[in-house]
């Protein structure tokens, strides 16, 4: 504990080129990987059937995915779903069109009808389908949701900080979630619409930590007037880095205890939480502050106007 009784003085700003090395090549990583592999999308947004299936001892999932590729259902997903004794099967319209509820029905009761003819004792919990025109407006709607909490985020912070902190922090922003798609892209995550709020989640925590450190910032350029931009951010960051990583540390704790114990449903938005915290935690620290500084931020665009006029100094 002694790390966090005493101010620490690590020079940040003098490592920023590491990290914006480091930040351009995930990010280009994770464009190409989800460039060439795509997202794995649920059902939320491809649409298709969900099938919840019951046993009455522990489910013998490969025995029960080999018997929907022998009945044809080749693009079947089969899961554990809450238990050991319940299995989750997916099948998306990509190979199984369907045109509307009748047919949706008809399928899920074949896949069904071929499950419990190897094993009689299956109970059918949950069946649940998704169109595919309700999944593209769900994609619609969940990309504009993405974009609606960046460009608020962007006039925020204008608003309360200064423009060169907005460009940084939207910057930052979109490095979060680029990072976790890219992620869930290379090892072919299920991305559904409990995902998306694991997204979302992650910009807002990722924001949160961001103005901590803005704040200290401004603080910082109004009473420290003989330092120079680097040094107060340096400062700021020093000022705040316990706050940072005690939050940090203490929200993966709890998120990555949903990961093991959630359940199947969970885990997805789960993973995007942990993942996001890392890299939010990352991103607070040397993404945004680097970014301001890169873009020309002097202690004159924090300053009333008055004040400003008097003191010419950087």
């Amino acid at each position: 504990m002694e790390f966090f009784k005493h101010r620490t003085q690590i020079d940040f700003m003098s490592q920023r080129k590491w990290p914006a090395v480091l930040s351009t090549i995930l990010f280009v990583l994770s464009l190409v990987s989800f460039g060439i592999n795509g997202l794995n999308l649920g059902l939320d947004f491809t649409g298709g059937t969900q099938l919840v299936l019951s046993f009455p001892t522990s489910a013998p999932i490969n025995a029960i995915r080999d018997t929907l590729q022998q009945a044809g259902f080749t693009e079947a997903n089969v899961n554990s779903y809450g238990t050991s004794k319940e299995v989750s099967i997916t099948l998306p319209n990509k190979t199984h069109a369907v045109t509307d509820e009748k047919g949706e029905n008809a399928k899920k009761d074949a896949v069904t009808a071929s499950v419990q003819k190897l094993f009689p004792t299956a109970k059918l919990m949950q069946a649940d389908f998704t169109g595919s025109i309700v999944g593209k407006e769900l994609t619609t709607k969940g990309l504009l949701a993405v974009i609606i909490a960046l460009l608020g985020t962007m006039i925020y912070i204008a608003m309360r900080f200064e423009v060169r902190f907005a460009v940084g922090s939207t910057i930052a922003l979109i490095h979060d979630p680029v990072l976790i798609l890219g992620i869930f892209s290379f090892f072919h995550l299920e991305f559904n619409l409990i995902v998306l709020a694991g997204v979302l989640t992650v910009i807002g925590y990722s924001l949160n930590d961001t103005i901590v450190i803005f704040d200290r910032i401004r603080e910082n350029f109004r009473r420290l007037r003989k330092s120079t931009p680097i040094e107060i951010i340096n400062q700021a960051i020093n000022q705040t880095l316990s706050r940072t990583l005690m939050t940090s540390a203490l929200t993966l704790m709890v998120v990555v205890t949903l990961f093991f114990l959630g359940g199947q449903v969970l885990r997805g938005f789960a993973a995007a939480l942990i993942i996001g915290i890392v890299v939010g935690t990352y991103s607070s620290i040397y993404v945004a502050g680097s970014l301001a500084l890169a873009l020309g931020l002097k202690r004159q665009h924090l300053l009333p106007p008055s004040k400003a006029l008097l003191d010419g100094r950087p």
